[in-house]
């Protein structure tokens, strides 16, 4: 089926919120592995984009002698993977209509047509939010490291073992969590949302958030369970991330079909 047959209604009536269970996150769960088993090269080639990504990032730092900032980085990397994930939306929401018959170039084009839609604006929204976030990590460097007398932070990790370094790590994962959470109630369910439907942004996020307050323990349970899973997949030189991302992906698509009354 041809992108053109999907044609999305001038404005969207914002779907009633429902009251999720435990149970949503298994069946999302499964739903993204049976997606991705379905159609692995498109999560492969997605998630690759973004490990590849990585790899660049750190390589960077260790080059430039800026391998003390890998730490902020690798907490906050992940911020960006929602944004990263709106073609696996596609892919799913293709799936979970039953179709089929469709190419890679289809999905890659609505993607692309995103920029003409309101995405572009949550990836600014999420841009400027990881910039803020490696800003705010570098004032916390500078604050607890910077008076002491370590100098060479670049080529040693030992000043982590110091009450300076220990407390830092301590605040920094403090305040990392509580960025991550806020970010996630913004676009848990508005990034697919804006791919599904004609809204605004600003309304797509409300609607995110009403979400997590409509049910904070079972939204609170699935941000645990994409935490804890990236954090694994990313050990082993980010390459987990290769299956882990694209089955979060998918399953992502299907919390928002959970978590909204579409009929």
């Amino acid at each position: 089926m041809s992108d053109a047959s999907h044609i999305l209604p001038e404005a969207s009536k914002v779907p009633d919120l429902r009251t999720m269970t435990m149970g949503d996150i298994r069946a999302a769960l499964t739903a993204g592995w049976q997606d991705f088993r379905r159609k692995p090269m498109m999560g492969l080639f997605f998630s690759l984009i973004y490990v590849v990504g990585g790899w660049l990032i750190y390589l960077f730092l260790f080059v430039t002698g800026q391998a003390w900032l890998a730490l902020p980085f690798t907490v906050g990397f992940p911020l960006i993977a929602p944004f990263l994930a709106v073609g696996l939306y596609e892919v799913s929401r293709r799936l979970d209509a039953g179709e089929s018959d469709w190419r890679r170039n289809d999905i890659f084009g609505v993607v692309w047509r995103q920029r003409l839609r309101q995405l572009p604006m949550m990836s600014w929204v999420i841009i400027v939010y990881f910039l803020f976030w490696s800003f705010f990590a570098h004032m916390l460097f500078a604050l607890f490291i910077g008076p002491s007398a370590l100098t060479n932070v670049s080529s040693s990790y030992a000043y982590l073992l110091q009450p300076e370094g220990l407390l830092m790590l301590l605040v920094g994962t403090a305040f990392g969590a509580a960025f991550a959470f806020v970010l996630f109630c913004m676009t848990v369910i508005s990034l697919p949302l804006l791919l599904d439907k004609e809204l605004d942004f600003v309304t797509a996020m409300l609607t995110s958030i009403a979400v997590v307050k409509r049910s904070p323990k079972v939204m609170i349970a699935w941000g645990l369970v994409i935490a804890v899973l990236t954090f694994v997949a990313m050990l082993p030189a980010l390459l987990g991330l290769l299956v882990v991302l694209p089955v979060l992906g998918h399953a992502s698509w299907h919390i928002y079909r959970h978590a909204l009354d579409h009929d």
